[in-house]
């Protein structure tokens, strides 16, 4: 049986998690403050969650996790490496999303007045379970306690326009971190065989596999944790695939009006809003 959790308000707006089951979810207990941070006792409780029961279509979803960071990784597909030219790392190449970034499912991707080329990018998120220091092999692997979608919305602008590779800031303006809609087990899927998807609009943008990762999950800890300590929720976003806007020929960016939707297999639809920041404030 797939597990799946998710962090939800409930009708009375409080904050909760929940076993997701088909259309509906059942509730788990309160949301402590890391939201649903896949370590094994919130597992558990997903999995002995006995509370009410709610139709998703009722419920908000929100932010499964709410993690103390957010390590992101760069020309990690092989199919994205191709398309832009780039060199092939010889490691990760790492960089970070500010948390003040993330959203939730359904929350608006707002387009910054001095960012004219907002870009999209479906990865999959690793969320890791347990506290982790220097973690090689298997341990590396069994640090990753659960997997959800990531939209590494990019400010292409910000991120190029200096020649410095400013990936801090064009990566980490409000609204550029939706995650979710849920969390799955990493024990219920093949991580390294998951089908990712990328729509706007209905239009498909990128189509690929997990199997195209450059630098695996387990390999993505490894060198990670090397040199710093994973906690609890915290959220690895392994990088895109290839069909990002900014590769395209003309190259083409999120508009206002548009849905961008993350499909990852087994995990679900991370759906978003694309509004300007105009029409935001």
């Amino acid at each position: 049986m797939l597990r799946r959790a998710v962090r939800f308000l409930d009708p009375r707006g409080e904050t909760r998690i929940g076993s997701q089951v088909g259309d509906d979810v059942i509730d788990a207990g309160p949301s402590g403050p890391r939201g649903f941070d896949a370590a094994p006792e919130s597992w558990a409780r997903i999995e002995q969650a006995a509370g009410e029961r709610y139709a998703v279509a009722d419920i908000r979803l929100l932010a499964p996790t709410v993690p103390g960071k957010v390590l992101c990784i760069g020309s990690n597909y092989k199919d994205h490496i191709r398309e832009t030219n780039s060199p092939t790392p010889e490691y990760p190449i790492v960089f970070v999303k500010l948390t003040s970034a993330i959203v939730g499912p359904d929350d608006a991707i707002v387009i910054p007045l001095d960012e004219p080329q907002t870009d999209w990018e479906a990865e999959l998120g690793l969320i890791i379970g347990t506290t982790t220091r220097r973690a090689t092999g298997d341990a590396a692997v069994a640090a990753i306690g659960g997997l959800t979608a990531v939209n590494d919305v990019s400010g292409r602008y910000a991120q190029l326009a200096t020649g410095l590779g400013q990936y801090t800031r064009g990566k980490s303006f409000d609204t550029f971190a939706p995650i979710g809609p849920a969390v799955v087990h990493p024990d219920d899927v093949d991580m390294n065989d998951l089908a990712i998807r990328l729509r706007i609009d209905g239009e498909t943008m990128q189509d690929s596999n997990t199997g195209q990762l450059l630098f695996g999950p387990g390999e993505l800890v490894e060198w990670l944790s090397a040199a710093s300590t994973l906690e609890p929720g915290d959220v690895i976003a392994t990088g895109t695939p290839g069909g990002v806007g900014h590769a395209l020929s003309p190259q083409r960016y999120l508009q206002p009006g548009e849905v961008v939707e993350v499909d990852i297999e087994s995990i679900g639809v991370l759906r978003n809003p694309v509004v300007a920041e105009e029409e935001a404030s």
